[in-house]
């Protein structure tokens, strides 16, 4: 055992200024360590070690040499009511650096949030660590990406926004999370929204008078969903895959609208045969209302891309026969 872990010094620290020293599992490899040394014995109960009296030197010894400023660490903890334990130092490491914060803006990108409040850019937010944020709200930033219709604009209090004139130079508009959060509205005579799953149906589909298509790509669907919540008054259909994750994504759509319309044209089933794939359906897959072929489809443990339709003929005038 090298003793260079702080889930090792805070072993050695613990069983020191307690007596006893539970086995957790960021501390295993210190627990059995100590186990076998003649410093400690069996507590009495499982997995707790207590400490030997007349060995407390040897303790005291080891700790010096492998954490010279165990006593300051010590002192910091004990200062705040906490113990000497993993948790108890997380606690401590995260009332430091929210005593050391800088003024923070409205927003915060979530990494960068993690990276002031926790050990890294990657830790958890908390919800000490959240406390510690104030009235900053942490953000995901995602965007996400429209295909507009004429005559719909993009307005908050800075000013408005032709996103189909964005659109006729670059194809398509993007809308950043912190945007819509911030009260981004979208104004406009829409027909329907279509929400699509995949990236290539989203960009080759062609375009129908007064539609807006919203890329909905997978389980990222934070950004989307912020959008879809101030369309409510517009007829929402969803597109995607007819396999079980396809399904997930509906079904997770639907928790906002529940209006929405599952687009599964009849003759889509003319593809099975060509262009199935072999795919098993877990049995707890909600499809009782699910359109007949999505039914037929599971029956079968067969799945269906959605890509071959995007430039069907036929998808535009289903679609519109929808709506």
């Amino acid at each position: 055992m090298t003793w260079r872990s702080q889930a090792s010094h805070l072993a050695l620290l613990e069983l020191l200024t307690t007596g006893s020293l539970r086995r957790r599992a960021r501390q295993a490899e210190a627990w059995d360590s100590l186990a076998e040394l003649p410093w400690t014995k069996n507590s009495g109960r499982r997995g707790e070690l207590s400490l030997v009296p007349e060995r407390r030197g040897e303790l005291v010894s080891l700790l010096g040499r492998v954490w010279p400023d165990w006593g300051a660490g010590l002192a910091a903890l004990t200062a705040r009511g906490l113990p000497p334990t993993p948790t108890g130092w997380t606690a401590l490491q995260d009332g430091l650096r929210a005593e050391g914060l800088p003024p923070l803006p409205d927003q915060l990108n979530r990494r960068t949030a993690a990276a002031l409040t926790a050990s890294h850019s990657k830790g958890t937010l908390t919800e000490r660590r959240l406390d510690a944020l104030g009235s900053t709200t942490p953000t995901h930033d995602g965007a996400i990406r429209i295909r507009p219709p004429q005559g719909l604009v993009a307005h908050n209090s800075l000013g408005a926004v032709d996103l189909a004139a964005v659109a006729a130079v670059l194809g398509e508009a993007a809308l950043p999370e912190r945007a819509l959060k911030a009260g981004l509205e979208l104004r406009g005579h829409l027909r329907a929204v279509l929400s699509i799953e995949n990236l290539g149906v989203f960009a080759d589909l062609p375009a129908l008078e007064g539609w807006l298509y919203v890329h909905v790509p997978g389980w990222d669907t934070a950004t989307a969903i912020s959008l879809l919540a101030q369309l409510r008054h517009v007829p929402m259909l969803h597109f995607g895959d007819l396999d079980p994750n396809g399904v997930r994504i509906m079904r997770h759509l639907e928790t906002v609208r529940p209006d929405l319309h599952w687009f599964v044209p009849e003759f889509w089933g003319e593809f099975v045969e060509s262009r199935g794939l072999e795919g098993e359906w877990p049995e707890d897959l909600a499809l009782d209302d699910a359109p007949a072929l999505v039914r037929a489809l599971a029956r079968s443990s067969t799945w269906l891309e959605q890509e071959p339709l995007a430039v069907d003929p036929r998808t535009l005038a289903a679609l519109a026969a929808l709506v």
